[in-house]
């Protein structure tokens, strides 16, 4: 056992906790940098003096984490930071993957007519039945799943939606120029993904998501309410309040 790299342990602390901590150490340092390939379980478990097993949970943690990510046939690297969208801002999607410099994308499930149920007609002011714009789109970073969006529209305040090509722009850039947003109530809470959702989003039945429900409004009144899902470990959300 290499005692001179083992992470030492706090308390009880278990074996792959304390290897996480030491990987986290690395990258937090810098001396690992984004992109930097981590040692393989074999490495780890023989530096560590600890199983093969014990060092797969700290790398399979970790990449559920968003902290590394795994290529399959080239082995595990230290991941880019979760993107970040912000509580107090409705922001296009599109905008926030160009603005890291990264490539967007999407695909369109679903763009059609529907009959409202009955809590999207409260929250468009509708009638239940009414008629509404049904979409169902996944937006990309780097071609990797980051958002599965819903959203109904009110088809009094953006009558051409359905005949839009939304994969050249998105459902927020459209809405935004032909009804202006004056208001949004958003309700932000943790799921498990479901089948559909994570066969979409390219991930584990179950997984942790970040479930957003938003109702967004103009002068003339509710356009439309959107649910948006992420994966937990590529998304965070933040908010500055200054007082």
């Amino acid at each position: 056992m290499n005692t001179a790299r083992e992470p030492s342990a706090r308390g009880q602390e278990p074996r792959y906790a304390a290897i996480k901590r030491h990987i986290r150490s690395q990258i937090d340092s810098g001396s690992w940098p984004v992109h930097y390939q981590v040692p393989s379980e074999n490495q780890l478990a023989q530096e560590f003096g600890v199983s093969r097993m014990t060092a797969r949970r700290a790398l399979s943690e970790l990449t559920d984490e968003g902290v590394l990510m795994r290529s399959q046939g080239l082995g595990t690297f230290v991941a880019e930071p979760v993107p970040a969208g912000s509580l107090l801002e409705v922001r296009n999607i599109a905008d926030e993957v160009s603005a890291r410099g990264h490539s967007y994308s999407n695909t369109i499930l679903l763009l059609e007519e529907a009959e409202a149920p009955a809590d999207v007609a409260r929250a468009l002011g509708l009638a239940e039945g009414a008629p509404v714009f049904h979409s169902v789109i996944v937006h990309r970073d780097n071609g990797l799943p980051i958002q599965w969006e819903e959203r109904y529209t009110n088809p009094d305040l953006a009558p051409e939606y359905l005949r839009q090509d939304f994969s050249s722009t998105t459902p927020n850039a459209y809405l935004s120029r032909v009804a202006p947003l004056t208001e949004a109530d958003t309700t932000v809470e943790a799921i498990a993904a479901g089948e559909e959702i994570a066969g979409s989003l390219q991930v584990a039945a179950g997984s942790a998501c970040l479930q957003i429900w938003r109702r967004t409004m103009s002068a003339a009144g509710s356009v439309s309410f959107a649910r948006l899902v992420h994966p937990g470990n590529r998304y965070r959300l933040g908010a500055q309040l200054r007082f």
